[in-house]
This record gives C-alpha cells, sequence and structure tokens, in this order.
C-alpha cells in the first residue's frame, strides 16, 4: 500500500525555504509533489558536484537557447544569489551563443563525425602534452 502524502507538509516546507508556495508548485497533483520537491530541493538549491553558482550559470546559458522566459529569470536570479556577477552572467549567455554557432556551423556542413572526434582527440593530446 502507498504512504499517504501529506501536501500540507510538504508545502510548508517549501514555505520555510523559499518564503511561499510558488504558484507552480501548487498545481502540481499531490502525489507528485513530494518527488518534484525533493529534486527541485536537491538540484537546484543544494550542494552537489557543481558549485550552486556554476549549475545556475549552465541554467542561464541552456536557457538562453530554449528562449524559456520563466527559466531564464529563475536561472539569472538563482545564479546572483549564489554569487554570480552581471559581467559572469553576460559570459554564460556569450558562451552559450558561441558555442551553439559552433554547433550549427559543423551539423549544417555535416562534418564526419568519426573525423571530428579522431580530430578532437588529437588537440586534446596535444593540449595536454603541453602541460
Amino acid at each position: 500500500m502507498a504512504a499517504t502524502v501529506n501536501r500540507g507538509e510538504i508545502e510548508a516546507d517549501i514555505k520555510q525555504t523559499l518564503g511561499l508556495v510558488p504558484h507552480f508548485f501548487s498545481t502540481i497533483p499531490t502525489e507528485l509533489l513530494a518527488p518534484e520537491w525533493e529534486i527541485f530541493k536537491k538540484m537546484e538549491l543544494g550542494e552537489t558536484l557543481i558549485p550552486n553558482k556554476y549549475k545556475e550559470l549552465i541554467g542561464v546559458g541552456l536557457h538562453a537557447e530554449t528562449k524559456c522566459r520563466y527559466c531564464s529569470l529563475f536561472h539569472t536570479e538563482a545564479a546572483k544569489l549564489f554569487g554570480a556577477t552581471d559581467e559572469e552572467i553576460q559570459e554564460a549567455v556569450h558562451y552559450a551563443k558561441a558555442s551553439l554557432g559552433w554547433s550549427a556551423y559543423i551539423n549544417g556542413m555535416q562534418e564526419d563525425y568519426d573525423d571530428f572526434a579522431a580530430e578532437l582527440a588529437q588537440v586534446v593530446d596535444y593540449v595536454r602534452s603541453q602541460g
């Protein structure tokens, strides 16, 4: 038998952590709220292998591409909360733009993947040998 989920307890934890229960949490079905909150708390707020500031800068760059204004706003503000400067945020977006440009070019030109992988291995070996 499945354990009974106490929505009120979960929402109390959300409120204690965030100061309120954001609307997007209030619309999650009760049976899914506990696991969604735990994932959010761990990945977005908790310490993981990647420091929070860098996770949020990744989110800034990622959502510059997905063009999700909700996620862009969230990750920009979260990056600032975790110590990112406006210059670092700008660099994350510029890095995403540059990386996406190369992706468009290499895919558009239909570069041979195996050749690309072999050349990349040579580059990595060379850079490592330079110390």
